[in-house]
């Protein structure tokens, strides 16, 4: 009597592309660092409400603006990293992905509730950050599933 083939969701049965994971991960940077400025420039100049910067300094803001499109970038690039790490070694990659990135982007969401910032400040920084993490999450993850190879 033949057994049954039991199917293995180990990651010694696929592959993972570096050379599509990676690309797909920079656009994804970059997609993610213009959601921040567009979500930055959008909130100071159409909704009059100054986040990262003083009023005074006008719709871009300041270095604080700088920072924050460039760290999201960094972020977007990290998560590239982890999401490489879990299609290397983990059942089901793209699951915990997708529960990895929803947590860290609700603690986005929520963290600007915790400091001193006039409540519209709060509520307009949890906005962009809301955007930025679906941005990364949603392009990450057809992003790692197009750079899977079966063995």
């Amino acid at each position: 009597m033949a057994r049954p083939v039991m199917q293995s969701n180990s990651s010694s049965d696929s592959s993972v592309d570096a050379a599509v994971l990676w690309p797909g991960g920079i656009a994804t940077a970059v997609v993610a660092a213009l959601v921040a400025l567009l979500g930055v420039l959008a909130f100071r100049w159409l909704f009059d409400v100054p986040i990262l910067a003083p009023e005074s300094a006008g719709a871009y803001g300041d270095a604080d603006t700088t920072a924050y499109v460039l760290g999201t970038a960094g972020v977007a690039l990290i998560a590239t990293a982890l999401l490489h790490l879990l299609l290397l070694t983990t059942p089901r990659p793209l699951v915990f992905f997708g529960w990895i990135i929803a947590l860290a982007t609700l603690v986005a969401v929520v963290f600007p509730f915790g400091t001193t910032s006039p409540l519209s400040q709060k509520f307009a920084t949890a906005t962009v950050n809301l955007f930025i993490g679906i941005a990364i999450g949603s392009l990450l993850t057809a992003v790692g599933a197009r750079s899977v190879r079966s063995g």
